[in-house]
């Protein structure tokens, strides 16, 4: 029986800042291995597992499901009497970083903590400020000559933050910022165990996101789907975000809706979402979504894409959070929409002005 919160645990326990997500393709592997027939891999680095028809017609049609398996991380920039200065590499907020503890991967894993000036040393100025990225130093607890001869300018460095079990069934930690969303896209192929489907399924973890949507860009062009369905999270309810820029935790999966995605291909999740009762939200967004959908959906010709996105709260920090059934939710939307697949089913979702005319004026 699939463990989610055992399964999660381990994704996002694993430490792979973008451009080096091996650890997490390596989990992956293993992880996925039950459930595909073959891997492939674009040479960016974004793993795809291929789940073959199970009632193939003579040519399958592919569907491309894509959640980014990187994290935002730090760099070393300089070591400068023991004390090693940082680069962060993406999103990092520094206001969150202070008194963090962090693994500084040299020639082997070292703990260490982000040191913080003692708030009796600090000016009046300084107490009403984060310090910036310059400021922020790292404490191994070794001498100069120890830290430089395992430490080099350009090793990565992680929060050292374990999954945290919350009430109900929420849990906290890094990099849920997307690993919530690749766990819902092993939901969905465990529950394709039993479903029988006539579309290929292209399960793809996708690199680089995080600096620029770069693994997804590399990874349509690799699959060619006919159509795509990204997962990324969304701001979930908290203080400070907007009702109207929030979606609700355990509530499902929030579809995008806005010109980033294909609105029929959108209609037609929404319908099997409301046929087998599973909860889904809305959000708009007018422009670019910011999201592995973005580069998709103008990847060679252009492929019809959607959007589902998990409510998250603490977006970018060590301590992200999501409700699981949020992400168990959205594995079953996924698969059963891929059980209803059929072989003619580009041609609902086809932008025929003629047809669209006819029906609206019926």
């Amino acid at each position: 029986m699939f463990d989610l919160k055992a399964h999660l645990k381990r994704l996002v326990e694993a430490h792979a800042p973008s451009g080096h997500e091996a650890p997490i393709r390596g989990i992956l592997r293993e992880e996925w291995a039950g459930y595909v027939d073959e891997f492939q891999q674009d040479k960016l680095g974004s793993l795809i597992g291929v789940k073959r028809a199970t009632q193939p017609p003579s040519t399958p049609r592919k569907i491309m499901l894509a959640a980014h398996m990187d994290e935002i991380g730090l760099m070393v920039r300089d070591i400068v009497d023991g004390f090693i200065y940082v680069h962060r590499i993406s999103g990092v907020d520094n206001r969150v970083m202070l008194a963090q503890p962090v693994i500084v991967h040299g020639t082997s894993p070292l703990r260490g903590v982000v040191a913080a000036i003692p708030p009796h040393l600090l000016t009046d100025r300084e107490r009403k400020r984060y310090p910036t990225f310059d400021q922020l130093v790292i404490d191994v607890g070794l001498p100069h000559d120890e830290v430089i001869a395992q430490v080099s300018p350009g090793d990565l460095i992680t929060p050292d933050a374990p999954l945290v079990e919350l009430q109900g069934r929420k849990v906290a930690a890094k990099a849920l910022d997307d690993r919530a969303c690749v766990a819902a896209v092993s939901v969905c192929l465990d529950a394709l165990k039993g479903m029988s489907h006539v579309w290929d399924v292209y399960a793809a973890a996708t690199v680089q996101e995080e600096t620029g949507l770069l693994g997804a860009t590399t990874a349509a062009h690799h699959i060619n789907p006919d159509i795509a369905i990204a997962l990324d999270v969304t701001f979930a309810d908290q203080p400070g975000v907007g009702e109207n820029s929030a979606g609700e935790m355990n509530k499902g999966a929030v579809i995008g809706i806005g010109p980033n995605f294909h609105i029929k291909l959108s209609e037609q999740i929404e319908k099997t979402a409301k046929y087998h009762e599973i909860k889904v939200q809305h959000e708009a967004l007018p422009g670019r979504s910011g999201t592995d959908a973005w580069a998709i959906q103008v990847s060679r010709e252009g492929v019809p894409t959607a959007l589902l996105s998990i409510p998250i709260r603490n977006m970018h920090s060590p301590v992200e959070t999501v409700d699981l059934g949020d992400i168990e939710r959205t594995g079953r939307l996924l698969a059963h929409f891929i059980a209803g697949l059929d072989a003619d089913f580009m041609g609902v979702i086809d932008w025929d002005d003629n047809k669209d005319q006819e029906a609206e004026g019926a």
